[in-house]
Order: structure tokens, then C-alpha cells, then sequence
């Protein structure tokens, strides 16, 4: 497993992350085999947010209770949760009272001192700067949250929050896969008249994240869009998948690792964010952490996902 130095922290972080968002319905034994699995990859940083499970903080009150951490074990993990949105509007809220009380509740889910990472998730259109800024300090100072991010920012919204708030944005999370990549594709087919790729819909997000230190965490790695099925193995995509299934034999892989080593492949150092139950692909996915796609596999993989390369 591919390890880096999580730029504005000292966390040693690998290149997969175990995101948790499906364990609310499965038994004390079943969390148990997934973390463990991963772990056993070298998948020491665990996703969360507040709004995962069939109820609010559902998912971090399962995963606490099924691990019942020792204080030594929790401090081999990296653990990042999320706050902002509300699911009874649904709606986003970036308020001081709401961001110190998500935090709060979900350090009693999780049955922890404290979180390593907090993500404020999805923007907040009425978000007040200081506010946000008011609750980080308060957090940071009483040692319950130790770093901070943002998930699905526009470079100037998060120009906007660094205008208050003091603490390095250390992560952005965005969905990104070989069939959802907007933050790549927009670069290589820049100023191409009537090209709907060259269209700039993020003002460059990607490269302001590596030119800021923000580390950019890939949600959806294996979905061809927004959570309408997975591309690998879909005969919506016969090309990709082709060239897929060559690069996993020449590669002796299985073809999820090749999904994840497209992202890992990019320079801009990125995590790839997995949300599987299943043990078995937790372990196919990390074997995509440190493989070598050459440049010309990277871009044949772009090119049968669709993309242009002018």
C-alpha cells in the first residue's frame, strides 16, 4: 500500500480509503471482517459523515459498537467524519451551532476523544465564514477535531472559508472515476471550440488543489455517474471495459485495481475512496494503490471512457 504524508498534517496516509457508508444494517462480525481486511492492507484511514445510515450518526454508532476500539487500536487509525448536511430538508448547514453539534454527536457515535479529520460536506449557499471559522477554533482548541477539509468545494468557495478560517484545508473529497471525470478532462481539451469537455464547470479545481496543498479524495472511484451502477463489467461501456480486462490480465490483477489505479496513477497524490462491503474487494481494490500505468495506458483508459484527446 502506497503511503504519503498528508500534506498540512503528520498523518501517514495511504492512497485507499475505506469509506463506511453501508455498514449500518450489517452484524457486529461482518464490520469487524471489513475493517479488519482492510487494515490488514495497509487501509488505516476510515471515511464517515454524520448523515450515513438509516438514521442520523447511524453508521458511526455501528461501527463503534462493532469495534469497541481499545484507546491503543484507535490510535492506529485515521478517522474522518462529516458535517453539514441535513437530511430532513434535505438541506446544507454550515452554521456554528449545527457544526459544533455534529461534531459532538459524532464523537459519541463513534465513542471517541476526538476525530482526525472533519469535512465540512457538500457547500452550504448560505454559509457565513466566521461562523464556520468560530466552530474550527473551538474544535481544534479543545482537542476534538485535529484537522479540517471540505467535500465537493469549488476553488472559490474554498477561497471564501480560508478568508476566516485559520486551520490548513487539508482534503477535498469529489466524485471522480474513469467514466466521471470532469476535474481532468476539462484541462486536456481546454479551449476546444464546441467541445462540451472544454467547458470549465470547476475553474480548474484539480490543479488549484496540488497548487494549495489540498488533497483531493475520490468518491464513486467505480460508478459511471452519479450512483447509476458501476462501469466495470457494464455493457454501456464495452471499449473501456476491454481495454480494462487487458491491462488486468497483462497486469495479473483484478480489473477493480486497474479502476483504482488510474486515479492513484495521477501526480496530484490523490485517495481513492472505497465504499464496498465486501472483504474480497476491499483486497482487489488496494492491489490498484502503487500500480504502474504508463502514460499511454492511462490515456487509453481516458480515451475508451469517451473522453477527447485533442
Amino acid at each position: 500500500m502506497k503511503t504519503f504524508t498528508l500534506p498540512g498534517t503528520d498523518i501517514s496516509a495511504p492512497n485507499v480509503v475505506l469509506g463506511l457508508m453501508r455498514i449500518q444494517d450489517k452484524s457486529d462480525e461482518e464490520v469487524r471482517t471489513l475493517v479488519q481486511t482492510a487494515i490488514d492492507q495497509g487501509i488505516s484511514f476510515l471515511d464517515h459523515a454524520d448523515v450515513y445510515g438509516s438514521s442520523v450518526h447511524g453508521c458511526e454508532r455501528r461501527f463503534a459498537e462493532a469495534m469497541a476500539l481499545s484507546p491503543a487500536d484507535r490510535e492506529k487509525l485515521t478517522i474522518q467524519t462529516k458535517a453539514g448536511i441535513v437530511p430532513d430538508g434535505p438541506y446544507f448547514d454550515f452554521s456554528y451551532e449545527h457544526i459544533i453539534d455534529s461534531v459532538n454527536g459524532s464523537l459519541e457515535a463513534l465513542g471517541t476523544d476526538y476525530i482526525d479529520i472533519l469535512l465540512l460536506h457538500r457547500p452550504d449557499a448560505l454559509v457565513e465564514p466566521d461562523e464556520v471559522a468560530r466552530a474550527f477554533d473551538e474544535l481544534a482548541e479543545a482537542g476534538k477535531v485535529r484537522h479540517f477539509g471540505v467535500s465537493n468545494h469549488t476553488p472559490r468557495q474554498i477561497d471564501l472559508l480560508k478568508k476566516s478560517v485559520r486551520q490548513p484545508l487539508v482534503a477535498n473529497q469529489l466524485q471522480l472515476s474513469i467514466t466521471h471525470a470532469p476535474l481532468v478532462a476539462q484541462g486536456v481539451a481546454a479551449n476546444m471550440q464546441g467541445l462540451d469537455q472544454s467547458i470549465s464547470r470547476d475553474d480548474g479545481l484539480l490543479d488549484y488543489c496540488r497548487l494549495h496543498d489540498i488533497t483531493v479524495q475520490a468518491w464513486s472511484p467505480f460508478q459511471a455517474g452519479f450512483f447509476d451502477g458501476p462501469f466495470l463489467g457494464s455493457e454501456r461501456y464495452p471499449e473501456l471495459n476491454a481495454v480494462v480486462d487487458r491491462l488486468a490480465a497483462k497486469y495479473d490483477v483484478p480489473a477493480i485495481a486497474i479502476a483504482t489505479a488510474w486515479i492513484t496513477r495521477h501526480p496530484a497524490q490523490m485517495q481513492v475512496v472505497i465504499g464496498t462491503t465486501t472483504p474480497e474487494r476491499v483486497i482487489a481494490a488496494a492491489q490498484g494503490s502503487d500500480l504502474p500505468l504508463t502514460r499511454a495506458e492511462w490515456y487509453e483508459l481516458y480515451r475508451a471512457a469517451g473522453y477527447t484527446v485533442p
